[in-house]
């Protein structure tokens, strides 16, 4: 049996359309215009117990939105969700025990107080034993490296440091599903990767069902097996990864930076290296083929006056727009 269960839901807002100017404010006093937003659209899907999914798609494309309707926030328009057998707006407290959701742009802790007396109120709030609490508390706070922090205040914190102690406050009741959004937003590239890890193997060791959200492609590919994607409210794919990235993620972005500016020879030569998506003299971003990469690099630190390269991946954003533009992947 799934242990979240969506069945055709969806969610719609009444936005209040107004005329410019004075004369359009006064009209709209007397009589509005409203339209419908379709937030999410009609989707379907099932995850399994201990589950790691990737849910991903464009700004604005529902992602929020569904995970605050399956952690009770939102109430939908229509369609029917069970989370662990229970319907989620209904806020039941057997429910609320059992689920955490964690927003990476969002703060749950108290600003001017340490971090762990966040954990003793959430403690309270959802009745963890002592015993439980302290060894949660112990094996979190070495999971993640931050015992010497919990006695400072949180204001004091890096956001890296920060997002840790989120982290600790949702799962001090040790919840069976968690969602995460945008866990990772902000951080450098060794805070996302410690937070990565924990994810693994907070999923791995307590068979945790997450949900994912992010914009980064490492926390996909490194995390999810099973994607889905949503765009305009709407799921347009739901299957693995590799489905998706073998696909469309079968090139990467080399982004360099000329020392001085190119003669015409060597702008000529550029085009046979690849697809230029980008160039306004210094900063060239070039599309290769992934098995090229390194090739064209070497080519490029060898023949050009290069001052600086990156080898980059796709974000998730290129590779689901070319998913937007009527290739078939369902």
């Amino acid at each position: 049996m799934a242990v979240i269960s969506v069945s055709h839901l969806s969610k719609y807002y009444k936005v209040h359309q107004k005329e410019p100017g004075l004369a359009g404010s006064i009209k709209s006093l007397f009589s509005r215009k409203y339209y419908d937003v379709k937030a999410v659209d009609n989707i379907s899907f099932e995850i399994e117990e201990g589950e790691l999914i990737g849910f991903i798609g464009p700004n604005g494309a529902g992602k929020t939105t569904t995970l605050k309707t399956l952690s009770g926030l939102l109430y939908p328009t229509r369609g029917e969700v069970s989370v662990l057998g229970y319907i989620p707006w209904k806020r039941q407290p057997q429910f609320q025990k059992q689920f955490a959701l964690v927003m990476g742009q969002k703060n749950q802790l108290w600003w001017d107080l340490p971090a762990i007396e966040s954990f003793i109120l959430n403690k309270e709030i959802y009745e963890v034993p002592d015993a439980q609490y302290k060894e949660t508390l112990n094996e979190l706070s070495e999971l993640l490296e931050v015992k010497d922090l919990l006695k400072i205040q949180v204001r004091k914190l890096s956001l890296g440091e920060r997002m840790k102690m989120e982290l600790i406050a949702a799962l001090i009741h040790s919840p069976k599903v968690l969602f995460l959004d945008e866990p990772t937003i902000g951080l450098d590239v060794v805070a996302q990767k410690k937070m990565r890890d924990f994810i693994k193997i907070y999923n791995q060791k307590y068979k945790a069902t997450i949900i994912l959200t992010s914009h980064y492609m490492d926390d996909v590919k490194e995390l999810c097996k099973r994607v889905v994607i949503i765009d305009k409210g709407k799921i347009v794919f739901d299957g693995l990864l590799e489905e998706i990235v073998k696909k469309y993620a079968d090139h990467k972005n080399l982004s360099v930076v000329f020392e001085k500016e190119l003669n015409r020879k060597q702008l000529e030569h550029l085009e046979t290296l690849g697809g230029i998506k980008e160039f306004s003299y210094p900063k060239l971003i070039l599309q290769v083929p992934r098995e090229n990469s390194n090739k064209v690099a070497a080519k490029l630190l060898q023949s050009y006056p290069v001052a600086d390269l990156n080898i980059e991946e796709s974000q998730i954003e290129d590779i689901i727009r070319e998913v937007f533009t009527g290739k078939n992947v369902a």
